[in-house]
């Protein structure tokens, strides 16, 4: 608190500086990043592309720091509580509009962050192991109308709850949505015929789809993938208006100049459409989706309005504040 008053007045005295003059200027000192996931995870892996280019553009050293815990919330707190200089960056994916639907945050998820550049998003694999002899969709929907409650969707908190969720309510079935501790062993859980479904995201998933481990019966994007072209989508397979992606975003604490962050969004954007990103990320199972400080800022809210009336369908304990 008393850093952000310092930082107001400090702002009051250069706020008559043209912005084209603040963001010439930055920055002049290392920048943090903070990722509020542990180290190998999606989120990580394109955080550190992210400080690599914007180092290299930008002249200054980024700081990957990794704050993992409580789904997000503890790295993404410390983020929304830092000076709004642009000298602190977060990685935020789409459990930053779920969290606020199941937990009580510490923070006001519409108003403690400015989204400087949404770079894209994993996409989810609708998977079933060996131990569930369905080929598609509709195979899949058969057997849990003749099994209600007896099919497992393998989960983990989070993301992957409210995606299987969705689904369920969506196809109109009911299964049994087990909770793991994380995405890994639930995935595991599957192949090993301990489970029998599993809402895969793609970027650890492909490795076993292509081994054959796994059994892919849809993409869960409004269009097919351009890495799995021969998998539907939940759209061609009945389950219409399915669409549960895991996205990525830069943000950094509100209040932060904007002239910074639209310097720092357009060095981002630039990065992440280039015919060389395009490649890198659609080998490893993400899409290319950018998308601008002021389209975020609508897009928040509208999303955790869609994760409240999921929540609510599901029976998802809800957040009591």
């Amino acid at each position: 608190m008393f850093a952000r008053l310092i930082y107001a007045l400090v702002a009051s005295v250069v706020v008559l500086l043209p912005a084209t003059v603040l963001a010439q200027a930055y920055p002049t000192k290392p920048i943090r990043l903070i990722v509020p996931f542990s180290p190998g995870g999606t989120n990580d892996i394109l955080g550190r592309m992210v400080a690599t280019h914007l180092s290299e553009t930008l002249g200054q050293h980024m700081i990957v720091d990794n704050r993992p815990g409580h789904q997000g919330i503890i790295g993404t707190n410390l983020a929304a509580n830092a000076t709004p200089d642009g000298y602190t960056l977060v990685m935020i994916s789409a459990a930053y509009t779920m969290n606020p639907v199941t937990i009580k945050m510490p923070y006001d998820s519409l108003k403690a962050l400015v989204f400087v550049s949404k770079i894209g998003a994993s996409f989810l694999i609708l998977s079933v192991g060996p131990s569930l002899p369905v080929n598609s969709v509709k195979d899949l929907l058969a057997e849990a109308g003749r099994r209600p409650g007896e099919i497992v969707i393998a989960s983990s908190g989070g993301f992957m709850h409210f995606a299987s969720a969705l689904f369920q309510g969506l196809s109109k079935r009911k299964f049994n949505i087990v909770l793991y501790k994380g995405g890994f062993p639930a995935m595991m859980d599957v192949i090993g015929g301990h489970a029998q479904v599993h809402l895969a995201v793609s970027v650890p998933a492909l490795p076993h789809l292509r081994a054959g481990r796994l059994k892919g019966l849809a993409v869960g994007t409004l269009k097919r993938a351009e890495l799995l072209p021969d998998l539907p989508t939940f759209d061609e397979e009945g389950i219409t208006g399915y669409d549960a992606q895991n996205w990525y975003s830069v943000a950094a604490p509100a209040g932060t100049p904007r002239a910074i962050v639209t310097k720092l969004h357009n060095e981002i954007a630039r990065f992440f459409t280039s015919p060389e990103m395009r490649k890198r990320m659609t080998a490893m199972g993400a899409v290319i989706d950018v998308k601008t400080p002021d389209e975020m800022r609508k897009i928040i809210p509208v999303e955790i309005a869609k994760w409240t009336k999921v929540a609510i369908d599901a029976g998802i304990p809800r957040a009591v504040n």
